[in-house]
């Protein structure tokens, strides 16, 4: 039986068959392994990019040009979108996973912020260990948050540049936007300081190659802001990443040296004329910007930067923001201020106990009925620098005697020092107008 078998025999026709299936095998295998590691290199979140081109700069988000209409803040993210907003800025990247999945449900973009070390807390960026472990720290959060879709770009720092002078902290913050690069070459890097005075648009310049794009904090410098960037010689685009009233070293003093706050219809109007120039009105060169605050902070008073109260209300900014973001005001506006007073009377030097009128000139868009709601709370003891969490300081109710539409009566209290005659003017939809007077009780 084995004897009577024929050797296994193929022609030259069907040898030359059989040799295209096994390379066709194997380059389907090649192919599929190729695509693989071509699936692998494609970015799997968006990819963002900064351009250049005879319209000047401008950014890209997954291939369409993209304005930023931002807010500092992670709360009413909802009356974010309804506001016309598309983004919004962190300070540190704690809880960047949970605040990126809101926002992407949301349709919003967000700016990361990487936290760094500032001298004024005593990081030393001569301590090579201490700077290596930042950079370091800063590694996990790139890699952790990279692919998300809703990443618009990496901020490392806030004002961690200090008077901007230290060669040191610059070349930092070039390591730590090289690595970014590596880690995830589908987003800019940015990095943050607080105005552009001194030497710190010469500093980036020389010792900052890698960072894309400059975020600037500014207030009362917004409404010149987008011609001193000019005139400084940036040589790349920026985002103003704070925006909004006059700061509190801005402003007038007391003769005991506290600030003088703007109420909340002169803030809405400040606001609006440095939007105006620095932002929309340097096409090419600003990208966006990012109002502060959306949300609610206690700095020198709870309302200095707050355009939301604890309650939700809304103040007038929120009304700014909307038209230049969507085009048109809200349906239903926020109540101005006209003036605050307390006539005949000498805040400067008030007598325990004694009483005072105060009244305040109000008026609605729609003519709603305002409710008022007067408040003497003590002067902030708890003042910090750049920002840092402040106590919000006690509130006096016994102080207000009398309330009669839009004056009030009040006692000074017993206890000598600083105080604040808050007043809160609703319109029943959502709104709200401030306003404070700052007093002396001597002792």
């Amino acid at each position: 039986m084995l004897s009577a078998m024929k050797p296994l025999v193929f022609s030259t026709v069907a040898g030359r068959t059989w040799m295209w299936i096994c390379l066709a095998a194997c380059g389907f295998l090649l192919g599929e392994r190729a695509m693989a590691d071509t699936q692998d290199a494609l970015p799997k979140g968006s990819v963002v990019r900064v351009v250049d081109d005879e319209h000047g700069w401008g950014l890209l988000l997954n291939g369409k040009p993209y304005f930023i209409n931002g807010a500092g803040g992670q709360q009413h993210l909802q009356e974010l979108v309804e506001a016309g907003g598309n983004s919004i800025r962190t300070w540190g990247a704690n809880h960047a996973g949970e605040i990126l999945d809101r926002a992407h449900v949301l349709g919003l973009t967000v700016t990361v912020g990487i936290w760094l070390g500032h001298e004024r807390h005593q990081f030393d960026y001569g301590d090579a260990d201490a700077v290596s472990r930042q950079l370091e720290e800063a590694r996990r959060f790139v890699e952790l948050y990279k692919d998300h879709p809703a990443l618009l770009m990496w901020g490392l720092g806030n004002e961690a540049e200090g008077d901007g002078n230290n060669p040191l902290v610059w070349k930092a913050i070039n390591d730590l936007a090289r690595m970014t690069k590596e880690v995830d070459p589908h987003h800019p890097t940015m990095t943050v300081i607080a105005e552009i005075g001194g030497e710190k648009i010469e500093n980036l310049r020389r010792y900052c190659p890698d960072i894309d794009v400059l975020g600037i904090n500014s207030y009362g410098g917004m409404p010149s802001l987008g011609a001193r960037v000019l005139e400084a010689g940036l040589d790349r685009p920026y985002i103003i990443t704070e925006f909004g009233p006059l700061g509190q070293w801005e402003v007038g003093k007391t003769p005991w040296g506290v600030p003088i706050e703007q109420n909340s219809t002169q803030k809405a109007g400040f606001c609006a004329e440095g939007y105006n120039y620095s932002i929309v009105g340097q096409p090419g060169r600003c990208l966006g910007g990012y109002v502060f605050n959306w949300g609610t902070k206690q700095e020198v008073t709870p309302t200095w930067y707050s355009l939301f109260l604890d309650d939700g209300s809304s103040t007038e900014m929120v009304d700014v923001m909307t038209r230049f973001w969507t085009g048109a005001w809200p349906a239903n506006r926020t109540p101005s201020i006209k003036n605050m007073e307390v006539p005949s009377v000498d805040l400067n030097h008030l007598k325990a106990g004694s009483q005072c009128r105060a009244r305040v000139d109000a008026e609605d868009p729609e003519g709603d009925e305002l409710d008022l709601h007067w408040v003497v709370q003590s002067e902030s003891a708890d003042r910090k620098s750049g920002g840092d969490f402040e106590q919000t300081p006690p509130t006096h109710p016994q102080a207000i005697l009398s309330e009669n539409g839009r004056e009030v009566v009040f006692r000074a209290p017993t206890q000598p020092g600083g105080y604040r005659l808050f007043v809160y003017i609703r319109d029943g939809h959502g709104h709200v107008a401030t306003a404070n007077l700052p007093f002396f009780v001597e002792p």
